[in-house]
């Protein structure tokens, strides 16, 4: 047995810089088969537990070393619908690599040492993808008098689509933009998600018979009430959270400050990095600054440094964090890639004020050293300003990346819907049915911000109790 996981294969930082192709080559057959062999197939297996949707890990990964792939495949997508989404973007190792057995104790991070299990995941959903394998469903008769509605394409919609259609239930999925996917698309860069991969789970859930309209806004188009008396039996809610948070600060309000959510929008979704060809612009700057410290801020910075670096700049891109590189709640994975690529660090500083120029564009960002001390309501350590710390940094563009809220028009436009105080739907936790019989959701949308898997694992809890309201129909 190989002692130490199987490194993937990545294209080197100073070629990558200079395009949005994806970083991460994946696994050889060789190499998975290698990586595979590192399992203990323990009699319990605890990685199961670490994986929101429940994948038998133990079980995909032995049917890897057997060279039965076609049945790894099967076996993923009894619980998750999307495995080369999943392999490429999952947090595992705050998750099912977290909790193997082979994670060394004493590591700095959580899972060094653990079997690859994305990466395996990765590598058999892909031999799905390249090999068109349909997996094989059971629709039942009875449920094809029914049909859903489904708002968003993001994660948890696709997904509660997949659960519900491989039933034989009619399921419409609206789109407030004009191509699927959600967050996956207009979030998530192609270096890390490419397209082919996203538009195969998509054309796959087509096959299965889901309808989607895009260019639709539940909401504003039709309501709630309206999508009920047009004969839907239930409604799933996986519309995210779109609404960009700010810090608060003077001088936000300055020409070349961006939302992360504008900013990766205008180039993932838009493809603002290939105008004028495509028609959506993007300022880019000489002194860039990403405020943040999470996935969203890793993926604004790895992408402004690729604008900088088309447009023959100098590759000068900064993420400031209050907190420390411990305490950052982005991936590790991400963290060493935007390292790789040169994107600078500035830890334990706070952003206190923009100062812009007299046509108003920014310049400057005035910031404060920090320093960490009790535990805040996350659980982390709580940043506290240092009296006298007050120092400028260079700043031609900002983007700010410090979370994102639930968009308000369907919530405004549904007053029954019963939200709490950060205007996320409240819902049942077993059934994730809301307070309006037979609207379920989640998600963004519930919870506040998560992880693609974690969207998934509340939308097919939800989708099972659509099945079951529906058998009883």
């Amino acid at each position: 047995m190989k002692k130490e996981p199987v490194k993937v294969r990545e294209v080197p930082a100073e070629i990558r810089v200079g395009n949005f192709e994806e970083v991460m080559k994946g696994y050889s057959e060789e190499e998975a088969l290698l990586e595979a062999s590192r399992c203990l197939q323990c009699k319990d297996p605890v990685c199961i537990s670490g994986c929101p949707v429940g994948i038998d890990i133990k079980k995909f990964i032995y049917h890897i070393t057997q060279n039965d792939y076609r049945a790894a495949y099967f076996t993923i997508r009894e619980k998750n619908n999307f495995p080369s989404i999943c392999g490429r973007v999952c947090p595992a190792e705050y998750q099912c690599c977290k909790t193997c057995i082979l994670t060394k104790k004493d590591a700095p991070f959580a899972s060094e040492g653990a079997i690859n299990i994305h990466f395996l995941e990765r590598f058999v959903g892909d031999y799905g993808k390249n090999n068109n394998l349909d997996v094989p469903v059971e629709k039942e008769e009875k449920f094809s008098k029914f049909k859903v509605a489904v708002v968003g394409s993001g994660p948890a919609g696709l997904c509660c689509a997949g659960e519900l259609a491989r039933k034989g239930i009619k399921v419409d999925i609206f789109e407030s933009l004009h191509k699927t996917g959600g967050v996956l698309r207009y979030g998530i860069p192609p270096f890390r998600l490419p397209w082919d991969v996203l538009d195969f789970e998509i054309n796959y859930l087509k096959k299965l018979g889901v309808n989607f309209i895009t260019n639709f806004l539940v909401g504003k188009a039709k309501t709630v009430g309206d999508l009920f008396s047009q004969g839907y039996a239930n409604i799933f809610l996986g519309l995210g959270a779109g609404v960009p948070s700010f810090l608060g600060i003077k001088g936000e309000n300055l020409c070349n400050i961006y939302s992360a959510n504008e900013f990766l929008t205008r180039v993932n979704l838009m493809l603002a990095y290939k105008f004028p060809e495509f028609h959506t612009p993007v300022n880019i700057g000489k002194n860039v600054l990403i405020v943040g410290g999470g996935n969203t801020a890793m993926d604004a910075a790895r992408v402004a440094l690729r604008l900088q670096k088309l447009k023959g700049y100098p590759l000068n891109t900064t993420i400031i964090y209050r907190r420390t590189e411990v305490q950052m709640p982005a991936r590790r994975l991400e963290i060493e890639h935007a390292k790789e690529e040169g994107i600078k660090f500035e830890f334990l500083v706070q952003p206190k004020e923009f100062i812009g120029d007299d046509q108003g564009f920014v310049r400057k960002l005035i910031c404060l050293r920090s320093k960490l001390g009790e535990p805040d309501s996350s659980g982390r350590r709580r940043p506290i300003v240092i009296e006298g710390s007050e120092f400028e940094m260079n700043c031609d563009l900002s983007v700010i990346a410090v979370g994102l809220k639930a968009n308000q028009i369907l919530i405004n436009a549904t007053p029954e819907l019963k939200t709490d105080k950060y205007s996320d739907v409240i819902v049942d936790a077993e059934t994730m049915e809301s307070s309006i019989k037979g609207v379920f959701a989640g998600g963004d949308i519930v919870g506040g911000e998560g992880t693609v898997i974690e969207a998934m694992g509340m939308a097919k809890k939800a989708a099972q109790s659509i099945i079951g309201k529906l058998s009883k129909k």
